[in-house]
């Protein structure tokens, strides 16, 4: 079931109804999604504190990464194809999880579809349910500021990694704890998946990826750990990352030109599905994330068949009126996505 939506919040105050056109379309984002125009950035700018632990994890995960890529030629078929399934589910643990489902609560999940996407976001290691949920709608109420966590304007690599290799901005922290995040302590899901989550971590993004090519078709346990674990694992945070990096800086602006975020298909592909970064931020609310449904967006596709199976309904969707009338009004003119 998909609900179509045409008036989603109320004006901000300083951008009374009064003031607006007799033909203006209201699309603007639920107020929890909306960007906060209040927020004023602080002159002073407190010092960079590294932290070096995440520095050298980061550091030897990826030198890893680059050891296992030569380890392919070595594995199995069958290796392959479970390395890439552990791919998918893993990101759809973010895509259709965290992100979709409990940042934007932009569909409706049984508690069979919560728990299989708990674990597959265990299985992704990007941070428990919670705080990735609680840091994505500081990101989309303070984007680009120093509110947000991965602030994009402090340049790529920081909003790609830089910014988990450096103490979070007192922003941040302070914007965080004031969010209602009441939906998420109110889900039992939720909730044991914080409170478990260093384990099943340990367990499904390193061990069961590591165990199943070895136990079911004799794979050896190096070949096992650094394809479906090590590298698997790296490629979904990059992909992730490039959300936050590239679909900031390259593209166009079909939707609103006035916001960095941007149509990147590159960055759809690898993240299947989340590379309509424009339309995101403008429609922060709809559940596909982009205009053209299941084109290039995998996740999309996944949610429509779980509300087919009866485990997903109440899909969020911004209509055509609304979406035509925002890309005449402040779109850059451009008609294709990415």
């Amino acid at each position: 079931m998909t609900t179509t939506a045409r008036s989603r919040s109320q004006a901000p105050a300083a951008d009374p109804d009064s003031e607006l056109p007799t033909d203006f379309v209201d699309d603007r984002p639920p107020v929890d999604d909306a960007f906060d125009t209040t927020y004023v950035e602080k002159k002073a700018k407190p010092p960079m504190i590294m932290v070096w632990r995440n520095i050298i994890l980061m550091g030897a995960l990826h030198l890893l990464a680059v050891y296992a890529v030569t380890l392919v030629p070595s594995a199995k078929p069958l290796t392959w194809l479970w390395a890439a399934f552990c791919f998918l589910l893993s990101a759809l643990g973010v895509t259709a999880g965290a992100h979709r489902l409990w940042s934007h609560r932009s569909y409706t999940a049984t508690t069979p579809l919560r728990m299989f996407l708990a674990i597959a976001n265990s299985m992704a290691f990007q941070n428990h349910i919670y705080e990735w949920a609680r840091d994505h709608r500081v990101h989309h109420k303070f984007s680009e500021t120093d509110a947000d966590p991965h602030n994009a304007s402090r340049g790529f690599f920081f909003s790609h990694v830089g910014w988990l290799m450096v103490r979070k901005h007192p922003d941040v922290i302070e914007k965080g704890k004031k969010l209602d995040l009441s939906d998420l302590e109110a889900d039992p899901v939720v909730m044991f998946q914080k409170k478990y989550y260093k384990p099943s971590v340990v367990l499904l993004c390193f061990v069961l990826p590591t165990f199943v090519p070895w136990y079911f078709w004799d794979e050896t346990l190096w070949i096992s750990y650094f394809l479906a674990a090590i590298l698997r694992y790296t490629l979904v945070l990059n992909a992730t990352w490039l959300v936050n990096s590239a679909a900031h800086m390259f593209g166009n602006r079909p939707y609103d030109r006035t916001i960095n975020p941007r149509e990147n298909r590159f960055v759809a592909f690898g993240a299947i599905g989340e590379g309509f970064h424009n339309y995101h931020h403008t429609f922060p609310y709809d559940y596909s994330t982009s205009e053209y449904g299941w084109r290039g967006n995998i996740t999309t596709c996944f949610i429509d068949a779980v509300c087919w199976l009866g485990l997903a309904s109440n899909c969020k969707r911004a209509s055509q009126e609304v979406i035509l009338a925002r890309r005449r009004r402040t779109g850059d003119g451009s008609i294709r996505s990415g």
